[in-house]
């Protein structure tokens, strides 16, 4: 019988280190030693043939778990039952042997998409409600967005490109946000992971709420001429292809928040996509949280 897998919780930051060694985990040990002595571990559990599930040691969420869960968040228990904690989202983060310099950033990306596919289900739940009707309408949901995806990454062609999404969260002013790579290799198509599945569950959530939101695909940026950018408008749940005219002003609204203006894009109109069936957004009539356009 194999060996059982080990759960591991990284501090993946100076200041999450110094936060949490307060709590009297780490003994005596500096930040940097401790990377060391994780290093050494995560070998030497690799060499005796075992597999370690990482996650992202984040003080408030362990402080949070710690409560929840009445554990001393000051005693190995805790540390243990926190870095196996079931209900962390999606697939476990599997060690491949790589230096924690590798290692980390792409830890954190995961942690990162996690929180979005927790906050996004969430709002997604709440939004299709309990019962036998709430359930078919998730899958409905899940079913379009699933067709929707497939379709933009088709449709993006060769090379590498990039899905954007912003739209209306739960709340008033708060919104939900997506990132995810799609490329285009000889015909085949090469989804990402857990940075899509963080895209379908806020997509979802996004037809769900029957709100407002932007989605954009950006196309390889080494493709002669610059690369083209397309877009989506979210209105009352359902997608529409935007204008090029429609595209600048959602890279313009990007740009606002911070993320850079791509350097020679070139805006086309979004292509059709597929429609959302009898079930899965709102009725036209009930266009959710500030329901319309694209985001401003």
């Amino acid at each position: 019988m194999p060996p059982q897998p080990v759960a591991l919780a990284l501090a993946v930051h100076a200041a999450d280190f110094a936060e949490l060694a307060r709590l009297g985990l780490f003994g005596p040990l500096g930040f940097r030693d401790y990377l060391w002595r994780t290093q050494a571990r995560l070998r030497a559990l690799r060499g005796q043939g075992i597999e370690v599930h990482l996650r992202v040691f984040e003080p408030a969420d362990y402080r949070d778990y710690c409560e929840a869960f009445g554990l001393d968040p000051g005693s190995a228990a805790a540390r243990v039952a926190y870095a196996a904690d079931p209900e962390l989202a999606g697939e476990p983060f599997v060690y491949g042997g790589e230096q924690l310099t590798e290692l980390l950033p792409v830890l954190v990306d995961d942690h990162l998409a996690r929180v979005r596919i927790s906050i996004a289900c969430a709002a997604l739940l709440d939004a299709v409600g309990d019962g036998p009707s709430g359930q078919s309408r998730l899958v409905a949901v899940m079913h379009h967005v699933t067709g929707v995806y497939l379709a933009l990454a088709e449709g993006a062609g060769e090379g590498g490109h990039l899905l954007t999404l912003r739209c209306h969260g739960p709340e008033d002013g708060e919104h939900l946000t997506a990132a995810a790579d799609v490329r285009g290799d000889g015909g085949r198509v090469l989804l990402g992971g857990r940075d899509a599945e963080a895209f379908c569950a806020t997509l979802a959530a996004g037809v769900a709420l029957g709100g407002a939101g932007a989605l954009l695909l950006h196309g390889d940026p080494a493709a002669p001429g610059g690369p083209v950018v397309r877009g989506w408008a979210l209105a009352a749940g359902r997608l529409r292809p935007m204008t090029a005219r429609e595209v600048v002003d959602a890279l313009a609204d990007d740009a606002a928040l911070g993320v850079p203006f791509p350097p020679g894009a070139v805006p086309l109109p979004g292509f059709p996509l597929p429609a959302a069936p009898p079930g899965a957004a709102p009725p036209s009539g009930d266009r959710g949280p500030e329901g319309g356009g694209p985001l401003g």
